[in-house]
């Protein structure tokens, strides 16, 4: 079923790991993004939109994770966007004969069979600096950033003041870095300035897992993961109401990836993370 969070704007949350699809009316049709993320959802999305008589016009993938590039043949040829280094890093993948299987062995054993990989990763790269989504629509400002992974992408829908962002700014999990880039703390926090400087232009915002908020939430959002990504770096005890007893049921496991996370961190020592 889709929620309608905003003029022109709506979403469809996933019933595993929450994931958030976001869609946002134009014209001529709409631009979805990140959808997701089983065969049934995805139809269900399509179904919901045919029937409103809104085709899909355009697309666009946050970040190259698994559940962010996914696709139906249900929503047509439309171009599906990302960044450079995320329609890149989807290339990489795919030029592997063995891509399929690499990335069935991450899926989730509960929605494996029922996630549909043939349209997987297709993504249409925007050039380097691009800021705005190339569709007949309501203007979408593209604010790349390389916190959580590289090529990581959230959008701003001006008009009606809604921030997409990806996976950042969750209610259910703590901020996670990537591990692999030479300055994941300072990639992070520069990503939390990013949106506090957009913040007084959004009334809602959308985590790519998690609860859809509002324009205060969102500032205390930013808060609080600037607090996590803060004590990571000064391998400091953290205090945090997405880890430990007061984590959603169903969610404790996310105390797995933040032990996982500091762990980690405190291998690097103190100058690589700083």
């Amino acid at each position: 079923m889709l929620r309608r969070i905003a003029k022109g704007v709506l979403t469809h949350q996933s019933e595993l790991l929450q994931n958030n699809t976001v869609i946002v009316e134009g014209p001529a049709g709409v631009l979805i993004v990140d959808p997701g993320i089983t065969d049934h959802e995805m139809l269900t999305i399509a179904d919901d939109l045919r029937t409103s008589g809104r085709p899909v016009v355009a697309g666009f993938a946050t970040h190259p994770d698994w559940d962010h590039v996914l696709w139906h043949a249900e929503f047509g040829e439309a171009p599906r966007y990302g960044t450079a280094r995320c329609a890149a890093a989807m290339r990489d993948l795919l030029a592997n004969p063995e891509w399929k299987a690499h990335v069935a062995e991450g899926l989730p054993p509960e929605i494996a069979e029922e996630t549909p990989l043939d349209l997987f990763g297709l993504i249409t790269a925007l050039p380097a600096g691009t800021t705005r989504i190339p569709w007949d629509g309501p203007e979408v400002r593209v604010i790349e950033h390389q916190a959580h992974a590289a090529g990581h992408a959230a959008l701003l829908v001006e008009e009606h003041g809604v921030l997409v962002a990806g996976d950042m700014l969750s209610d259910v999990l703590v901020p996670m870095l990537d591990l692999s880039a030479a300055d994941p703390i300072e990639d992070y926090l520069a990503a939390l300035r990013l949106f506090e400087g957009v913040a007084g232009d959004v009334d809602a915002f959308v985590p790519g897992h998690g609860s859809v908020g509002g324009a205060d939430r969102l500032r205390a959002q930013i808060d609080l993961d600037r607090a996590y990504v803060q004590a990571l770096r000064d391998h400091r005890e953290v205090s945090d109401p997405r880890i430990g007893p007061s984590a959603k049921p169903g969610w404790e496991w996310v105390s797995d990836l933040h032990t996982g996370q500091a762990r980690s961190l405190a291998r690097r020592g103190p100058r690589d993370d700083r």
